[in-house]
C-alpha cells in the first residue's frame, strides 16, 4: 500500500471589504450616534461605526433641550466629543438639527412676544453655527417643518414667525458658515 501526504489546499477567503469602502467613490455612508458611543462607553458599536462608516450624524445631543437647555447657556460639552470623534477618525461630520418643533428647549417656549421669539432663535442658530464653524461639515437647518400632506406643520416657528422662519435659518446658518452644506430634513413624506 502507498500513502501519500500532501496539504490540502487552502481555499482563499474572498476580501470583505467594509460599507464605506465599497462606497468611497460614490457617496458618504452615515450613522447616527448616540451618547454611549459619542463617550466611547459602548465600545461594540463604535468598532462597527469606526469600520462601516464614514459620516456621522448625532442622534440627540444637538437638539435645542440638549445643547442650550437655559436662554443664556449652551452645554457643548458632548456635541464638542461627537465632533472630536469624527474628526479623530476622518468622518464626515453632519450636524442635525439647528431648527425643529420637538425636543425644544423649555425656554424658548415661554416666550410670548413674536420679535423676541425670532431673536433668540436667529441667536440659536447663528451661535450653534458659529460654535461648530469649520468643524461641522454640513447641517439639518431645518427639521421637519411640514406635515405628511406637504403643507406646513403647525409649529412654534411658524406661530411666531411665519413661513419666513425657513428661509431665515438657511440664511442665519450660512452668513456665519459659508462653507457648510445646508440641509432641510424630514420624513414620512410619501404613502
Amino acid at each position: 500500500i502507498i500513502l501519500g501526504c500532501s496539504e490540502t489546499p487552502k481555499k482563499s477567503t474572498p476580501e470583505v471589504r467594509s460599507l464605506q469602502d465599497a462606497f468611497s467613490k460614490d457617496f458618504y455612508v452615515g450613522v447616527a450616534i448616540n451618547g454611549r458611543i459619542i463617550d466611547q462607553t459602548d465600545s461594540l458599536s463604535l468598532n462597527v461605526v469606526k469600520k462601516e462608516f464614514n459620516s456621522i450624524t448625532a442622534e440627540n445631543i444637538m437638539k435645542s433641550m440638549n445643547i442650550h437647555p437655559k436662554r443664556d447657556s449652551f452645554n457643548f460639552e458632548m456635541a464638542d466629543k461627537f465632533v472630536s470623534l469624527g474628526e479623530e477618525y476622518d468622518m464626515f461630520i453632519h450636524g442635525h438639527t439647528l431648527i425643529w418643533h420637538s425636543q425644544l428647549s423649555p425656554w424658548l417656549s415661554t416666550i410670548e412676544d413674536s420679535l423676541e421669539f425670532a431673536t433668540a432663535t436667529k441667536k440659536h442658530v447663528k451661535d450653534l453655527a458659529q460654535h461648530f464653524r469649520g468643524k461641522v461639515d454640513s447641517w439639518d437647518v431645518v427639521n421637519e417643518a411640514l406635515n405628511e400632506d406637504g403643507t406646513l406643520r403647525n409649529s412654534i416657528f411658524l406661530k411666531k414667525m411665519g413661513e419666513e422662519y425657513l428661509p431665515s435659518a438657511f440664511k442665519w446658518t450660512a452668513e456665519v458658515d459659508p462653507n457648510a452644506d445646508l440641509y432641510y430634513n424630514d420624513y414620512n413624506m410619501t404613502n
